[in-house]
């Protein structure tokens, strides 16, 4: 029998007070996971009620003792982590070793910014007039709504939650639908570990019942959001009447470049790991490889090849190298994509249908596809397809192959395989995404560095690394005249140069 699971408001597990509920599926076989409270704006406004309330004494705790609080969380997380990973796999579908891998990255963060707890970052700088100080101080911004997608069900949310805490907000977690259970499981940690109670809520339901009622609330102070670039437009509208504070890391169309000179053996296995690890389900997959005609016929053969031996099937299996895709929506939407493909004229070499032998049909899975000449112009080569669908553009050289990596409305993560360091330090200037890889894939971002894009990918905001603080936090200019007198700045500064 399925657990049933509450959500954490205002200090108490709960249900919705609707008495509704919602079953989370593993997409690898049908099973059920949990049944999950189904909330709606009377939920929101409890939760919002307790974390304004948990505000007012939690921005006063001292930041190493939050920071404590996160050390706990992490050890805890490390305890608990083959079991988080295990439920991921059984909730979302990637493999089990993908899925330890998604702990690791909350594990690693909660490390990261409990350090944080010891500096907050501001600085001093000279003043104009004398016997006066002057400093710049960050303070926390109050009720945050943190709203994450369920491809990375820990390791997103601890991106946004931990750094939100340690700053002095509270927070309000809305986890996606299809990992709710995972987030609650999450929120148990913090609860279990001593976070003092209405710190950290969770709600779970519908993007347009909890997300929205949360992104309008007026105790909501700031909007944390990983998903769709369409959804971000609509978080953007939503928050803009209340001029809030909204971080957006959204959509990709991500590229590796291959030229002619690349090690084709490295370069290989770095588009297989980041084109169909996670079934393609990550906004920094490789979606499109960019080759130099040089190499591209055997580059085609060879990669086809991989892709066609790929194994798929449950996460948990040590055979499985690709597991289902999240659910029967992904499914049909990349089912979509690939008809488009063909419909435009690229030439499919691998794959490009719903897998169903040796009982997959029980479950979601997408053979890992090919396209090539794929034009840089196709919609399978400029719109997100998130899903193990990979488009080979064939270009002359260096430029054109920054030509039309630059050429799409996102610019999350680059990649280029060469052995040439001149065209390596030309592509990390002009290749205009926010992560570049040299001899690398699209994946594999570490925590303490930025994460986030430009164009269509995001706002600007950047998580993780001490960037990660600045959407959580407000700067105070503080200014300290020990002088005695009225000191007037940009006036009475004249007199104080003598030659």
């Amino acid at each position: 029998m399925a657990s049933v699971y509450y959500n954490y408001i205002a200090s108490k597990w709960v249900g919705a007070l609707s008495g509704e509920t919602f079953a989370s599926y593993n997409p690898a076989n049908g099973e059920l996971v949990g049944q999950v409270p189904q909330c709606g704006q009377a939920d929101v406004e409890r939760a919002a009620e307790g974390a304004a309330a948990a505000y007012r004494q939690w921005r006063l705790v001292p930041a190493p003792k939050r920071g404590e609080i996160l050390y706990r969380v992490a050890r805890r997380l490390q305890q608990e982590k083959e079991r988080l990973a295990t439920l991921m796999t059984r909730e979302m579908g990637k493999v089990i070793a993908e899925a330890r891998g998604d702990v690791q990255e909350a594990i690693d963060m909660a490390y990261y910014m409990a350090g944080e707890g010891r500096r907050l970052l501001g600085y001093t700088a000279p003043v104009e007039l004398p016997d006066k100080f002057g400093m710049a101080v960050r303070e926390p911004i109050g009720v945050v709504a943190c709203i994450t997608p369920w491809n990375f069900p820990i390791a997103i949310p601890g991106w946004k939650i931990l750094p939100a805490l340690v700053a002095g907000n509270t927070v309000i977690f809305k986890p996606a639908s299809d990992t709710a259970v995972l987030g609650i499981e999450f929120v148990k940690i913090f609860d279990e570990e001593g976070l003092p109670p209405g710190v950290l809520s969770v709600v779970t339901g519908p993007g347009d019942a909890v997300g929205e009622a949360l992104i309008s609330h007026p105790a909501v102070k700031a909007v944390s959001f990983t998903g769709s670039t369409e959804a971000g437009r609509r978080v953007m509208a939503l928050a803009a009447p209340g001029l809030k504070k909204v971080g957006l890391e959204l959509g990709g169309k991500n590229a590796i470049l291959v030229l002619d000179d690349a090690n084709l053996d490295l370069a290989l296995d770095g588009i297989v790991w980041s084109a169909f690890g996670t079934s393609g389900q990550r906004c920094t997959a490789c979606s499109r490889v960019i080759v130099q005609r040089g190499i591209y016929h055997e580059l085609v053969e060879r990669l086809a090849a991989r892709a066609r031996g790929l194994k798929l099937g449950d996460g948990l299996l040590p055979a499985t190298e690709v597991g289902p895709v999240v659910n029967r929506r992904a499914l049909d939407r990349i089912e979509g994509y690939v008809g488009i493909g063909r419909q435009e004229g690229a030439r499919l070499v691998a794959g490009g249908h719903v897998a169903t032998e040796d009982g997959l049909d029980r479950g979601c899975f997408y053979a890992p596809t090919l396209f090539d000449e794929v034009r840089p112009d196709m919609r399978i080569a400029q719109e997100e397809i998130f899903g193990p669908v990979l488009s080979i553009i064939p270009v002359r050289d260096l430029a054109d192959a920054i030509e039309v990596n630059n050429a799409t409305a996102y610019g999350l993560s680059s990649s280029i395989f060469t052995q040439d360091i001149n065209a390596a330090f030309r592509a990390l200037r002009d290749l205009s995404t926010g992560i570049v890889y040299i001899n690398a894939g699209t994946i594999g971002a570490e925590i303490q560095f930025p994460f986030g894009g430009t164009r269509g990918t995001g706002n600007g905001h950047r998580e993780a690394g001490q960037a990660g603080i600045d959407a959580y936090t407000e700067w105070k200019a503080v200014y300290v005249d020990y002088s005695g007198r009225l000191q007037r700045a940009q006036i009475d500064t004249d007199d104080l140069v003598r030659v």
